[in-house]
């Protein structure tokens, strides 16, 4: 019998929307969009593009982590980002600094609002577990 491998922050939205934070399929991982959630679960960072970035790439480590994965596997990724044009340059510059030289596919797109009250991003990725770490 295959044992599913799911993760789990155990915040209260999961519970609340009924999702888990990812799913490993095989030897991809699919990751929920993740966001500025402290340790306790609670969002923070309101307003703050450049803070809710760090905390976000922060989070995703969290779930590599968990995989024991690492940056170089993720395969792709989804950024969804309030006012586009106006964190285009920080989204670019925290992008390249999380990533170095690997470069996932990726796209980015602009929405008019997100989940909470003043969360500027939110990013989704997949992870393939096969590929070198």
């Amino acid at each position: 019998m295959t044992t599913i491998d799911v993760f789990h922050y155990g915040v209260p939205a999961e519970k609340d929307f009924g999702y888990a934070q990812a799913i490993k399929s095989g030897d991809l991982v699919h990751v929920s969009g993740q966001l500025s959630f402290d340790e306790a679960g609670e969002f923070v960072h309101a307003g703050d593009f450049a803070a809710q970035l760090t905390r976000t790439y922060a989070n995703m480590d969290r779930v590599l982590d968990h995989y024991g994965a690492t940056r170089n596997q993720i395969v792709s990724q989804t950024l969804y980002l309030v006012n586009l044009r106006q964190n285009a340059a920080a989204t670019a510059e925290g992008n390249l600094g999380y990533f170095g030289d690997h470069r996932p596919a990726s796209t980015v797109l602009g929405v008019t609002e997100l989940t909470l009250p003043g969360q500027l991003v939110e990013i989704s990725f997949v992870i393939d577990t096969k590929l070198p770490a």
